[in-house]
């Protein structure tokens, strides 16, 4: 089962076909703290990221997606950007799970929608 699901799926990890090109073609340059692998073709035109896991884009931080899409040449590893002290740690898109952002007032939301009182609705006569 779990070779066939390599084989036909692309959103658990890599498919069957992403790793011979891999294994014949990819220099790992480096890993991220959730376990992604990063690699590049010889000649360093080409790189992409074996995901842990499911392949989630939000899940590459920033640092690894300016070296993906050629923003800078070195890697995360060998020179890793300066972070400010306000900045907060990386978090992958949220959206659609249970721990997804909802305002006060939002059908996800807790308790009732809040009443308005500076608006009156329009009511027909």
């Amino acid at each position: 089962m779990y070779f066939l699901k390599r084989l036909l799926t692309w959103w658990n990890s890599q498919t069957l076909s992403t790793q011979i090109y891999t294994w014949r073609n990819g220099i790992k340059v480096g890993e991220d703290e959730q376990g992604n692998l990063f690699y590049q073709t010889k000649d360093g035109k080409r790189r992409w990221v074996i995901y842990n896991g499911e392949s989630e884009a939000s899940r590459v931080t920033p640092d690894w997606h300016g070296w993906l899409h050629f923003t800078w040449n070195e890697t995360p590893t060998k020179d890793p950007l300066k972070h400010r002290a306000w900045e907060l740690p990386h978090q992958e898109n949220l959206t659609g799970t249970a721990l997804a952002y909802a305002p006060p007032g939002s059908i996800r939301g807790q308790g009732a929608p809040a009443q308005r009182r500076d608006y009156d609705a329009w009511q027909p006569e």
